[in-house]
């Protein structure tokens, strides 16, 4: 055991952030801290690093542990070269090579060599067991892996930008080694290659890691355990993301049945109390009141947040486009130097097109030349047949930052109702006076979603989005990826965020400098198909028209049928839940006959359900095999 909490508490200003967190952590154990926006992870790992005290609880470290943290705001020494920076972390190494040198000047001149001889090889030994013949290796091959080519190696520290520092400081972190890696956000600033470095790089770290995260697919690739801050309260799960996301919906089902039917019972006791107090005896106000503190003892449990599942975004469109959305053919643009050229792809109804290829190669000026917000160089781009565009721009310019949250809404679509407005932001987690907040003084996360309720609102049947995931924790990802999957037009959008990719899209574009290349599939599909032949082009460009038509055809009514299911799945599931209630009241729970002719008809419900489920499976396993 390296580290143990117990039972940590921390508040600001009086309001209770941390309520009880307790884990603890043992050598080569990888653990990933998740929880929204505001739940208290990076407040705990720097309570960790001692950065800050802890109001209540016990943390306890093994004696002599290093602990290195990366947090989300860097302070380096600004006049050091990038290189010179990450030497600090082998000033031991190189104070022995040092010595060594000067050992060897003085066995070249002096007579005492027995005595020399034994100082040399002791440090000699010392200066191999420290691998001090690799570590301008190490260097080198940590600063490639993080994204660094070798002409910048020199460059100064005080001219790098806010990202780079964050890079150079996790170059040092990773080639200090400490016993504890506390990582707070490490794949920010990171491109898809630097991010696959890095996650084989943490897979094989011998020692522990701790690690806050919103990238799920980063998560899955590292984590043996996964903990979660919730209400304050943290819940330790064994094993992946994925395995998480299971076991965290069995939980919470188990919690949302305690919940209500705690409700229940203080419904009970609050019904009790009215109906004593109403006879106005002094004999039934001293039972009220007994029962009164009998209600002030109740440990009232916080209703579970719905998961994401439960929460559906209503997408509509007004029209439908043709087959062909979006034809792009041979573009180029250069601005100082050329970004990309012979850029080609299509884009077909009900597409959903993830954009990606390394920073800098110009994704983002891409989308912009599709919006005619910067003109092409060459090419040619033609949107199809009732192209109506809805553009999520990740600079977030389309926001009036002077205005509230509501005004935004409102005099965007001033024909909706104050009602509508509060209802479809509620859907964005804008509850009550939250809605009165200025724009101005909102976090990244709460401005996204202000443009994407703006979004939902557009009845737009082509999506552009850039970097939606961006700012948003991995609940506020999980409504989206869901609201995205069920949306009845065509999506192309850019991310860094792997595991959104894989849950959203159906083809993948690669932009590179001097071509494209599509994939069909989800992100799992592109990287099987690129490691098996790198130079493989657009599965379905090789088909002719019809071909691809009549395959388009027969997935989307796989699609169809699989959402009726869906469908036939949720109305069963609210009915079943309709009889339960129907056990608990007084009437059925006084005839035992009727009350065992509801369970027996509950229990056929729910055997009809379990059908309806195999079959939808099924017809899920065919779509994606089919893909």
């Amino acid at each position: 055991m390296l580290l143990s909490c117990k039972n940590i508490e921390k508040s600001f200003q009086g309001i209770p952030i941390l309520k009880n967190i307790s884990f603890k952590i043992e050598k080569g154990e990888k653990i990933a801290i998740i929880g929204v926006n505001g739940a208290g992870k990076s407040t705990l790992l720097k309570i960790l690093t001692k950065e800050l005290d802890h109001d209540a609880g016990i943390l306890s470290y093994s004696p002599s542990i290093s602990i290195g943290y990366l947090s989300q705001h860097q302070d380096l020494s600004q006049h050091k070269t990038i290189y010179e920076a990450l030497l600090d972390e082998f000033k031991d190494v190189i104070a022995m090579e040092q010595q060594l040198h000067v050992l060897e000047e003085r066995m070249s001149h002096d007579d005492d060599h027995e005595s020399l001889y034994k100082q040399y090889d002791f440090l000699l030994h010392a200066y191999q067991d420290k691998d001090g013949y690799g570590y301008e290796r190490k260097i080198r091959s940590v600063l490639i892996g993080l994204g660094f080519p070798k002409e910048q190696f020199q460059q100064s520290i005080e001219t790098l930008s806010g990202g780079e520092k964050t890079r150079v400081a996790l170059a040092k972190l990773l080639l200090n080694m400490p016993d504890i890696l506390l990582l707070d956000e490490p794949t920010n600033h990171l491109d898809v290659m630097a991010i696959q470095w890095l996650e084989n790089y943490l897979r094989n770290y011998p020692k522990a890691i701790i690690m806050i995260s919103h990238d799920r697919y980063f998560i899955d690739q590292i984590a043996s355990s996964i903990l979660e801050i919730e209400h304050g309260v943290s819940y330790q799960y064994v094993g992946s993301y994925h395995q998480y996301a299971i076991e965290k919906k069995k939980r919470r089902d188990i919690e949302l049945k305690h919940y209500l039917d705690q409700q229940k019972q203080i419904k009970k006791i609050q019904e009790s109390i009215d109906t004593l107090k109403s006879f106005n005896r002094e004999k039934s106000i001293r039972r009220a009141e007994s029962k009164e503190k009998q209600l002030q003892k109740i440990d009232v449990l916080e209703k579970p947040l719905d998961l994401p599942g439960t929460l559906r975004l209503p997408f509509h469109i007004q029209k439908e486009t043709g087959h062909d959305v979006l034809t792009v053919k041979n573009v180029a643009k250069s601005f100082d130097h050329p970004l990309f050229s012979h850029c080609s792809f299509e884009v077909h109804k009900h597409d959903r097109v993830a954009l990606i290829g390394p920073n800098g190669i110009g994704k983002t000026t891409l989308l912009k030349i599709l919006m005619h917000l910067l003109p092409l160089d060459s090419g040619s781009i033609r949107y199809g047949s009732n192209v109506e565009i809805g553009y999520y721009d990740q600079e977030q310019r389309s926001l009036s930052l002077h205005k509230t949250i509501f005004q935004e809404i409102s005099d965007t679509y001033p024909r909706m109702t104050n009602t509508e407005i509060r209802q479809t932001l509620a859907l964005f987690l804008f509850k009550e006076e939250d809605v009165f907040k200025e724009i101005s003084v909102l976090s990244g996360g709460e401005r996204s979603r202000v443009v994407l309720a703006k979004l939902l609102l557009s009845s737009a049947n082509f999506l552009i989005l850039d970097e939606p995931t961006n700012h948003l924790d991995i609940y506020s990802k999980e409504v989206l990826e869901e609201a995205l999957r069920s949306f009845p037009g065509t999506i192309l959008f850019i991310s860094h965020d792997r595991y959104f990719i894989n849950t959203v899209a159906t083809k993948i574009v690669e932009l590179g400098a001097t071509s494209t290349h599509v994939y069909l599939g989800n992100y799992d599909h592109y990287l099987e198909k690129r490691n098996v032949d790198p130079s493989i082009q657009d599965d379905d460009k090789n088909m002719d028209y019809e071909t691809r038509k009549k395959e388009k055809a027969r997935l989307r009514k796989k699609e169809n049928e699989i959402k009726k299911w869906e469908e036939k799945i949720s109305e069963l599931e609210t009915y079943i839940q309709q009889q339960k209630s129907r056990l608990l009241e007084e009437d059925i729970l006084q005839d035992y006959v009727q009350y065992n002719d509801l369970n027996q008809h509950i229990e056929k419900l729910e055997e009809e359900l379990n059908q309806y489920l195999e079959t939808w499976e099924q017809l899920n396993e065919s779509l994606e095999n089919d893909v």
